[in-house]
């Protein structure tokens, strides 16, 4: 069901975007990068956090880290991530293809700042076998999100 929400956000959308599906598994940010031949960095993991009593989606490169000092400064509260249980209810995609792309329930999204180093990013399109190829500042424009800084950048 969730890359199928997610194609459909995309012909709505952004038609000129295209979800690409790979044979192997693409669920951590290592595999991903495999699966679609970039680096790491490139991939743009999707933390789904509960701060308070409101769930948001962060969206960052692959090999940075959050922040919690900087989520707690950024968002008024201590970041907890979301359970399994909880990230496919609330998203409609499943750990390991969780993307702001086509979400069963509103969230707010934000980026981090990590991903404007990069002019294509790689982020999951609903699936542990999906993903699309964007532009960092397409993306946030498509899910009306708000740059952040509260990860840090790793090596």
């Amino acid at each position: 069901m969730s890359i199928e929400s997610v194609r459909a956000f995309f012909a709505e959308k952004a038609p000129e975007i295209t979800v690409i599906e790979s044979t192997t598994s693409s669920a951590t940010v290592v595999l991903a990068a495999e699966a679609y031949g970039v680096e790491p960095a490139r991939i743009a993991k999707t933390l789904s956090l509960r701060v308070g009593d409101r769930v948001v989606l962060i969206v960052a490169a692959g090999t940075s880290r959050m922040d919690n000092k900087k989520v707690k400064a950024a968002f008024g509260g201590k970041p907890k991530m979301l359970g399994l249980d909880e990230v496919a209810d609330i998203t409609g995609h499943e750990v390991g293809g969780v993307c702001p792309f086509g979400l069963k329930t509103p969230l707010p999204v934000y980026c981090d700042v990590s991903l404007k180093a990069f002019d294509v990013v790689v982020p999951a399109a609903g699936s542990t076998h999906s993903a699309v190829r964007i532009t960092p500042h397409r993306m946030a424009e498509l899910t009306a999100a708000e740059w952040v800084d509260v990860c840090e950048v790793r090596a």
